[in-house]
């Protein structure tokens, strides 16, 4: 069997700026009088968690923190360290220091704990396509020890929910791709996680399916369910989550919600197309027009600009001075900042930027509600 059918399957309150989670365990006295420890703290809390892969730092101290029923985006490039992260929230990696609580369960010390209680749709899907929808979630509800009765009454429910009914007896090989997202999703919540960790759920999808996607997250959401939700698609993030921390080279660099993040930037941005060969020239002519350094996009010949509060002016001094050069623009004009002029302001590059995070191979018989060795 594929060993991602055997990984587990069962915001708000972000830190700022280097801050910490400060919220944690209150101990109460037990009916034997004997002290334990009740959760009353963020459903996610992660604490100072360090990773590293040879000489190569994939996390440097990560805080986070995500409330009881609500989204946290988690943005940033490839090889900014989120699949890192999200392993470990989902105890497939051990963190190198540092702490990592899901409901009060320690990642490390409790991992066995930790999976009985989240859900997990990872970058790949866990399906076995030779199978049939129905068949697969039939083995999921297996490898929880759900008795056949639960298993065919769950599997109906994901099904319905899920929009699989028509599909539920044909073998998933000849599903599309958001078909086989969806299932993958589904695989992820039939033990009734409290906790569900989405790593780029919808790469690949098109518009349609990924539209379908957002709804099925609202629904999770709705229904009382904490999510982390990672995703290098800046308008996922202003349209799902609550809160949304910008990760980069393995810290988090910047939280809040999507409006306290642009308006970290402040005023309006100026954005027009240029033909490519002009592109650098007319990024010359904007050059003292604002505080900031004009931002182009080879690919498009798109060219944006920070002007702050004098939007109006700035728009009739950059008419004037591309003029007297005489080049041509499309779509010139002024617009509020997007989350994608964040992460620009912030990183200094776009979320599409290349390079590949370190990651080890899969562990493989990383059964639910199983303990195991780790290293």
């Amino acid at each position: 069997m594929d060993s991602r059918l055997q990984r587990s399957a069962g915001g708000n309150g972000g830190p700022g700026d280097g801050a910490r989670p400060t919220r944690g365990p209150r101990h109460l006295a037990g009916a034997s009088g004997r002290r334990t420890a009740e959760w009353r703290g963020p459903a996610i809390y992660v604490e100072d968690v360090h990773k590293s892969f040879g000489d190569v730092q994939a996390l440097r101290g990560i805080d986070l923190a995500v409330e009881r029923g609500s989204v946290l985006g988690m943005l940033g490039p490839n090889g900014a360290g989120k699949t890192t992260a999200v392993k470990i929230l989902t105890t497939l990696l051990l963190p190198d220091r540092g702490r990592a609580l899901i409901e009060g369960r320690d990642v490390a010390r409790s991992p066995a704990a930790v999976r009985e209680i989240i859900g997990l749709a990872g970058q790949s899907t866990a399906i076995q396509e030779e199978l049939t929808g129905r068949e697969n979630l039939d083995i999921m509800g297996r490898l929880y020890h759900l008795d056949p009765s639960a298993r065919k009454r769950r599997a109906d429910e994901l099904l319905e929910r899920f929009d699989l009914v028509d599909a539920a007896d044909r073998p998933t090989k000849g599903y599309s791709g958001g078909m086989q997202r969806r299932l993958d999703l589904a695989l992820s919540l039939v033990a009734h996680p409290r906790v569900v960790f989405l790593d780029e759920p919808t790469t690949g999808l098109d518009p349609r399916s990924r539209l379908a996607m957002w709804d099925v997250i609202r629904e999770m959401v709705a229904s009382g369910t904490t999510l982390l939700l990672t995703t290098q698609y800046l308008e996922e993030a202003d349209a799902l989550a609550d809160e949304i921390v910008v990760v980069d080279r393995g810290t988090v660099i910047a939280a809040g919600t999507s409006e306290e993040l642009k308006n970290r930037i402040g005023g309006d941005v100026l954005e027009f197309v240029v033909e490519r060969d002009r592109r650098a020239e007319a990024a010359d002519a904007l050059r003292g027009l604002s505080g900031a350094e004009p931002t182009v996009d080879d690919e498009t010949a798109r060219i944006t600009l920070r002007v702050g509060a004098d939007g109006s002016q700035s728009l009739v001094e950059t008419v004037r001075r591309l003029d007297a050069l005489g080049i041509r623009t499309e779509g010139l004009g002024i617009r509020r900042p997007s989350l994608d002029d964040v992460f620009l302001s912030l990183t200094g590059h776009a979320t599409e930027d290349e390079g590949e995070e370190e990651s080890p191979p899969r562990r493989r018989n990383a059964r639910p509600g199983r303990d195991r060795r780790e290293r």
